[in-house]
């Protein structure tokens, strides 16, 4: 049996019939230090409120999996060491062995799907990793979208990945990708890309209604929404791209591999950046939250 918990909060929302956002734990276990994480984590909850949604952030604790957390387990959370960072490999694993931890988009998705929440959101998605063609390393993201329907608000894929086969293998598993209100595929911490996005819808309202439209058709899977980071806070994919690719020359050179190599390029790039990556990547999950509460809303509506 699967030991749920929902938070006072989020039990309220649902006895009332109210929309909720499912939020991922990594960004607070594994994306930043404490207190800035919990802090982050707290605005993005209230970004979420502020746009007229209820805020799910989601992970395991002793076996138990909690959908929306009170303020002091967030404080706990976020001072908690070795939490385990779960996908869907490992995620029915800690729950069974009374484990701790934090949810992947993945695990979130799964764990969004059994608690009945339909909209996600999150920084950027895993995807295809550089090299792909000799390592296989193919982020369960991809899959996940393809088999589990939940409605993904992202910022495009991270943008230390092989983008272009990264769009290649969603396009393969039929995932649809939705641009909002534009027509390039962005590019995490820059607003737009060389690519294309295959579908393009302006308004939640439509976005909602794509998702009911597949659960009418029997469509397996979830939607991809790539929703660009505000351009004020953007770094120009020009001024990364040099950056990018030394981060993973170093990364290359020094044999980081697997689970490894998202932190290491994550952290160098932060380091090459003076910080600025973080302050997007923070703009860019404030920003995602607020469309995906006015999605969450929009499918009540349609």
């Amino acid at each position: 049996m699967i030991k749920i918990q929902f938070s006072a909060e989020v039990d309220a929302a649902r006895e009332a019939g109210k929309a909720i956002v499912a939020l991922e734990s990594t960004i607070i276990t594994h994306g930043m230090p404490y207190p800035q994480n919990v802090e982050v984590a707290a605005r993005v909850e209230q970004d979420v409120r502020d746009a007229g949604a209820t805020p799910a952030t989601i992970v395991v604790i002793e076996g138990v999996l909690h959908v929306g957390v009170g303020s002091e387990t967030l404080q706990s959370l976020g001072q908690m060491t070795n939490v385990a960072k779960l996908s869907r490999a490992d995620f029915a694993a800690c729950l069974a062995t009374g484990g701790t931890g934090a949810t992947t988009v993945a695990a979130t998705m799964i764990a969004a799907h059994l608690a009945g929440i339909s909209v996600f959101a999150t920084g950027g998605i895993g995807g295809v990793h550089k090299g792909a063609e000799r390592s296989f390393d193919i982020s369960a993201d991809l899959m996940e979208l393809a088999q589990t329907p939940v409605t993904v608000v992202a910022a495009g894929a991270k943008a230390i990945l092989d983008v272009p086969k990264t769009l290649e293998v969603l396009e393969t598993q039929g995932v649809p990708v939705i641009g909002y209100a534009q027509d390039s595929f962005p590019a995490f911490w820059s607003a737009t890309s060389e690519l294309a996005v295959p579908l393009r819808m302006n308004s939640a309202e439509e976005i909602a209604r794509a998702h009911k439209m597949r659960a009418t058709l029997n469509l397996q899977g979830g939607q991809l929404v790539a929703n660009p980071i505000p351009a004020a806070a953007e770094i120009p994919s020009a001024e990364l791209a040099p950056i990018i690719a030394q981060a993973q020359s170093e990364a290359d050179a020094q044999n980081v591999s697997g689970k490894s190599v998202t932190p290491f390029l994550l952290q160098r790039i932060f380091e090459l950046t003076d910080g600025r990556s973080l302050v997007a990547n923070i703009a860019l999950v404030r920003n995602n939250a607020r469309l995906a509460a006015k999605i969450a809303q929009a499918l009540l509506k349609n």
